[in-house]
């Protein structure tokens, strides 16, 4: 068992993934299942609550939803928060990214606006951007036990690439590949996204007892 902050932590059989994004479920699912963990969504599990993302940062946001869904479900729950950093617009959406465009944002238009923003933009500054993920995992008390966190590096295409994925998956070009998230099987997202490199980043820790 993994030790942490002085304590050992048996992994549960079970995790909460605290979110109803079946898009993150999917990613999430096959990359737990090596450890013997089974997982599943808030969706129809009783005392799930919203939990308001007040934190600055993908790291403070993470730890909120993880402690407060763990203790309102009294489950161990593993949390995320993610988003999109485009270095010409000073890091933004970032945080706000599932909700650039507003109340009743959607994916459609977050991806409008960002295409709308960029143009505005010169285009010398390039379109380079990062996806950026960071976890962390909640005891049913509410204490965070272990945190990860994971980036790829990409470039905002000019125009939408493929019906993959969600989010800014069809503007996220990763160089290496030629290619969008959108166009990119998830068998090649398991193993560059930002999720799934938070996540193995978790599972060491998970596995070895080794903290940041």
């Amino acid at each position: 068992m993994p030790a942490y902050h002085g304590r050992m932590i048996e992994l549960p059989g079970e995790l909460v993934l605290g979110t109803r994004n079946a898009g993150k479920l999917r990613e999430l699912e096959p990359l737990l299942s090596p450890l013997g963990i089974r997982c599943r969504s808030l969706d129809g599990l009783a005392g799930a609550v919203e939990v308001e993302e007040t934190g600055s940062t993908f790291a403070e946001n993470a730890a909120l939803k993880a402690s407060q869904q763990a203790v309102a479900v009294s489950r161990h729950v593993l949390a995320e928060d993610s988003g999109l950093l485009v270095d010409a617009l000073d890091g933004a959406p970032g945080v706000y990214s599932a909700r650039y465009s507003g109340p009743g944002a959607t994916d459609e238009r977050n991806n409008d606006l960002l295409l709308e923003r960029l143009a505005a933009i010169d285009p010398a500054r390039g379109r380079g951007a990062a996806y950026e993920c960071h976890m962390a995992v909640a005891a049913p008390d509410g204490e965070i036990l272990v945190t990860a966190s994971g980036r790829c590096r990409g470039v905002i295409a000019t125009s939408r690439r493929g019906t993959g994925g969600f989010g800014y998956d069809p503007l996220f070009i990763v160089p290496e590949y030629h290619a969008t998230f959108g166009e990119l099987g998830p068998s090649v997202k398991a193993v560059i996204s930002h999720r799934a490199r938070a996540l193995r980043r978790l599972v060491e820790i998970l596995r070895g007892g080794r903290v940041r």
